[in-house]
Order: structure tokens, then sequence, then C-alpha cells
């Protein structure tokens, strides 16, 4: 099933729709809090003996809780429920009639191996008061102590659109029912692992536009394989206009992790300072200098690429603006641009989107890259990453992809993509080098560019997480991981997980 990014708004809608396709609210409630149940024994096996202590609040994830009580009661599981605040919603109500008697329910205990955060779920907003604040500080008790924290829906005080959090809860497991919300992602140092589960939501609408997350066997569906029989012109042909003077870095970044993302042939256009360096550590490149006039254009790129990169390290100058127009004027093929290429045009967003009209394209800036292009500050980009992608995608006329934990990618059309894989060793000078290389083979393979944009921004994301350690990581460590990223396979467990993001380091 399709897991969507949701803000509390949209999660509202999502389970409205599915109880006017039939699935009673109550029914939806004991699914999530049974696959709750399940998902605890599974996850916390070694420490259920200790017992569970569940903080139940008056709405409806206090009814989750409630359920999440019975359920682990009838597996034999010591419980001690607290509730906060008496249940007050009519399904609240209902859980807690039908929990049972062997519930024991009463102060907060002095220990605990687990504790359930089922105080404030998605509608909660502003920060928590008087007997919820006063379950926050018992929890935060037994965490001390060694509990494990699970949050049902997210942790409370968190709010689910902005990941504002004034006074939050930290916890250890997030579990999040049939859909992911934004400001899980926005604050995932507070989540610890965020589990969604499959409640019976049902596929969104087919005009649905909330972002779609992208996991493991998204990205297998869409990446095609290579057979054994391929030669390396099937394998596609990348060309990279890169390297200014003094930066051959940022070329040779680019193409070595193209080359561990399965590019047959790969062209590098670098300036001729830059020949001798991108020639030795690349060798199986074939180089060409620029400044190149449009014959050497058509005969390196446009009669010869199956996509192209343009921009990284070439530099901020008159010359390197010159050379993308030269480019993207003499070329029909799928192109990426990063970089110097978008910096170049900093302030002239409709000359860069002139130039990619009626043609593939993707567009991979950072926020403070995506600010100047679009004349917006870079903390209002990064405060508004969810929907500032789309008016982007359409003010430049091109799939944008807007790099960071999470990387949200928008088309033309609005269909936006959003990935949250990745880890702080990305947070180094030449990441988005190497993320060129991977989207720009994916462009050469893959006829949708924000498909192919999101498969690169996974796999790069995966190849961090892979790296034991962010201090002492290099961006060589990240490369070597990206073949175990591209080949590894996910394991699936019970309860249904339709989405897992590891815990990040806070």
């Amino acid at each position: 099933m399709t897991v969507r990014v949701v803000t509390a708004g949209e999660a509202a809608e999502r389970d409205r729709a599915a109880i006017e396709r039939g699935t009673p609210s109550r029914e939806l409630m004991r699914r999530a809090g049974d696959g709750a149940a399940r998902l605890i024994c599974h996850s916390f096996e070694s420490r259920l003996h200790e017992g569970v202590a569940i903080f139940t609040g008056p709405g409806n994830n206090g009814g989750d809780g409630w359920v999440v009580a019975r359920s682990l009661v009838a597996a034999g599981v010591p419980v001690t429920l607290v509730e906060a605040v008496a249940a007050k919603s009519a399904d609240a109500i209902a859980a807690k009639g039908n929990a049972g008697k062997d519930i024991h329910s009463g102060p907060a205990p002095a220990k605990a191996g687990i504790v359930v955060d089922a105080l404030l779920g998605t509608g909660a907003k502003g920060q928590p008061r008087e007997e919820i604040a006063e379950a926050m500080r018992r929890i935060r008790d037994l965490k001390k102590d060694g509990a494990a924290v699970v949050s049902l829906d997210l942790p409370t005080g968190l709010d689910a659109t902005t990941g504002a959090h004034e006074d939050s809860l930290v916890a250890d497991m997030t579990i999040t029912f049939g859909n992911v919300k934004r400001g899980q992602l926005l604050a995932r140092d507070l989540c610890g692992e965020i589990v969604a589960l499959d409640i019976g939501l049902g596929d969104p609408d087919a005009d649905d536009r909330t972002p779609e997350l992208i996991d493991h066997d998204w990205v297998a569906s869409r990446v095609p394989p290579i057979r054994y029989d391929v030669h390396k012109g099937k394998r596609g042909k990348l060309a990279v206009v890169s390297g200014g003077p003094g930066m051959p870095g940022a070329a040779i970044l680019v193409a070595r992790a193209a080359l561990r993302s399965g590019i047959g042939v790969l062209r590098m256009l670098v300036h001729e300072s830059n020949l001798a360096a991108v020639a030795n550590a690349v060798p199986s490149a074939l180089v060409t200098t620029w400044p190149c006039d449009n014959a050497t254009i058509d005969e390196n790129v446009s009669g010869w690429a199956d996509s192209i990169v343009a921009g990284p390290g070439l530099g901020r100058t008159s010359e390197a603006r010159t050379l993308i127009e030269r480019v993207l004027g003499a070329t029909k093929q799928p192109v990426l641009i990063d970089a110097d290429g978008l910096t170049v045009f900093a302030g002239d967003a409709s000359a860069l989107s002139s130039l990619l009209r009626d043609r593939k394209s993707l567009l991979t800036p950072h926020h403070v890259e995506l600010g100047k292009l679009m004349g917006r500050e870079a903390d209002d980009i990064l405060r508004d990453r969810f929907d500032v992608v789309i008016d982007a995608a359409r003010e430049l006329n091109s799939v944008v992809l807007l790099k960071g934990n999470p990387t949200i990618i928008a088309d033309r059309d609005g269909r936006r993509l959003c990935s949250a894989r990745g880890s702080a060793a990305l947070a180094s000078g030449g990441s988005g080098d190497m993320l060129s290389g991977i989207a720009g083979t994916l462009l050469a393979q893959m006829d949708d560019v924000a498909a192919a944009a999101g498969c690169a921004a996974w796999i790069h994301g995966r190849a961090a997480e892979l790296c034991e350690y962010v201090r002492g990581t290099t961006l060589e460590d990240v490369l070597f991981a990206l073949p175990r990223a591209w080949n590894e396979r996910e394991v699936e467990i019970d309860p249904p997980v339709l989405a897992r993001l590891p815990k990040v380091a806070s």
C-alpha cells in the first residue's frame, strides 16, 4: 500500500474517507491498538517481563492506549494503565469499556520496562498543560530509570504538521497508523524509530497529491534491472559538464557515483586545467575539455549522451552561465542541473525556466540555492519545504528535488515524493555531487524523471546509513556503500509494516 506523508488535517481526512467506505472508526482503533501491541511484543520482547506502563489521555489516542492494554494483558504481559485524563471521546470511552477487568488502573509505577505514550495524538496543538504535563514528567522519570518509551501516533507535545515541539517527549519508537506525519519527519530525533502500521485505510484516491513516501520496495520496483547480456551502450551514456578551474573534485565525485550506480559509459567535460586530475582519478571515463564550441557539444553531448549532468564545481562566473546556456540550447536529452549550474541563474529563474521548456529536466538545489532562485529566504524554504517544491517545479518548468532530510521532490503536475533516509554523514561538501552522479545515471536509464530523482535520493541516503559512523565517515565511505545500498533486500516482519524509518542520532 502507498504510504503518504500527511498533515494533521490530511490524516484526519484519510481516516474519515476509510470510515465512509465502510470501516467503523472503532474498528480502525482496534486495528491500531492490536497492531501496536504486537509490534511492542516483537520489538521489546526482552523487556516485557518488567511490565508495561500505559499513559492515556482523553481522546482517541488514549483510546488506542486502552486497546493496547487489553491486547497486552491477553498476551500475559503485566500492564499498569495510568489514566492521566479520563476518556472523553466516544471511541475512547468505548475502548475503555471493552478493555476488561483484568487491567490494573492506578498511579504511575516506580519502574517499568516499557512506557506507552497514548496521551495526545495528531490533532493536539500547543504546549501540554496540567494533568498531561504531569504525566509527561512521570514518563520522563521512567525513561531516566531505563524504560523504553513507545509513542502512539507521535510523541506527546510534537505538532503533527509543523514538527514544532516546545516540550515534547522523546520516544524510542513512534508507531504511526496508515501514514507518516510531516512533523515526525521534521523532528526525527524526538520520534526514535518510526514504524507505520497498516490499519486498513486503503490506498489514497487517484487524485491524491500528498507526498508519497519512498521505501526500499518502491525503489526496487522502479529501477530497471541490468541483464546478464547487456553491453555498455545499453547501460546508458552520461555526459557531465563540470569541473571549473581549481575544482576537479566535484567532477570526480559525480563520475565515481555514476560508475557505482551502473552507468555504462561516462564522458567528462571539464576545464582544461582539470584534464589530468580527472583522467587520473576516473580512468574509465572519456575526458573532454571546455570551453567548447557548438561543434564540440554536438559531438560529445547532443549526438552521444543519453543524459546530462551540468553544474557541479563549474564556477559562478559569466563563462559558466554561458556554457550552461549553450549546452541547454544545443541538446534535447534529459538534463540534471545542480550547484553552480543553478547559482548562475540566481535572481533570473525565468531565464532558466525558458531554457528547460519542452524537455525532461531535474534540478537538485539545497534550500539556499532554491531560495536564491525563487527570491525567498532560505529559512522560509526549509519551513515550507513540503509545499514550496510545487511552486518551484511550476515556476522553473522542471522536476525539483529539494535536498535535505527529508528530501522532497515535485514535478510540474504537483506530484510529490519524499525520501526520509540518510544521516549527517551527507552533511559534507561534495555530497550533492554524488547525488548528481546517481540521479544522472538513472535519468539515462528511466523515462520518469521524478521517479529517477526519488530512487536516487533514497539510495544516496541509504548508503550513508550503511556507514557505521557519522564522525569519521567520508564521502569515499559512502561511495563504497553504494553497491550494498543498491543490492540489499528488505526483510518483512509481522505485524504488517508499511514503512520503517530508523532512529537517528540526536
